[in-house]
């Protein structure tokens, strides 16, 4: 089953987002996130956070429509995407994406960027989408090869992310690398291009973030990371 959560960050642009909605998608809206449903007349399955970012009369018209509601107390020692995150996962998500999960607050975007490398969720591929950018992780050893899609000439960034990256090797990108290290703090792996989808990248130990900026205005919907 994939989900699609819809997070209460900015989303740059609708109608990508909306594409990467499919009929038979779980989709949660994270508290605020609901509002950007509402713009893109998506009906949520579940609502669940604190719901400070909602207010009591849209709670009632939420409720009133049939869609479950999880609530959770203001005080607690989640986010309201993690915990739309855990539910996902509890229900049996394979794949998850996320819209709305970057934006104007550093703090809430780093968290967002850094989330999806909790041990709770690496062994799931979750990416983070805005407009034409494409944000998701692999780790060994839950999964440490994946799959870029997109057309020649997109750019393709790898970033060590909690320390270094050991084994790395890529196939389909100008600057190969071949059984190599990237170094945690060090920008060797920012602008790769990519030469030809799907390009592969494969890593024997370490948390690899992997950013796809697509130069074409057609949205991709082949998120693959296994």
């Amino acid at each position: 089953m994939r989900t699609v959560i819809f997070a209460n960050g900015q989303v740059h642009n609708l109608h990508a987002a909306w594409n990467y909605c499919q009929p038979a998608d779980l989709i949660i809206a994270a508290d605020g996130g609901w509002h950007h449903l509402q713009t893109l007349q998506i009906k949520a399955d579940v609502v669940i956070g604190d719901f400070d970012s909602i207010t009591p009369q849209e709670l009632k018209s939420i409720q009133a429509q049939g869609i479950k509601t999880i609530q959770h107390p203001q005080r607690k020692n989640e986010t309201d995407l993690e915990l739309a995150l855990s539910y996902a996962v509890e229900n049996g998500s394979s794949q998850i994406i996320l819209i709305g999960g970057l934006g104007a607050r550093w703090d809430q975007t780093i968290a967002n960027v850094l989330l999806i490398t909790h041990k709770k969720f690496q062994s799931i591929p979750i990416s983070l989408i805005d407009s034409n950018q494409i944000i998701f992780t692999i780790s060994a050893p839950a999964r440490t090869t994946a799959q870029i899609e997109g057309r020649a000439g997109d750019t393709v960034s790898l970033i060590p992310l909690l320390g270094d990256v050991h084994g790395i090797s890529t196939h389909g990108l100008e600057y190969p690398l071949k059984n190599e290290t990237l170094f945690y703090g060090s920008t060797r792996g920012i602008s790769n291009v990519l030469l030809q989808s799907p390009a592969t990248v494969t890593i024997q130990s370490g948390v690899l973030m992997i950013v796809i900026i697509h130069h074409s205005t057609i949205p991709y919907q082949e998120v693959q990371n296994d």
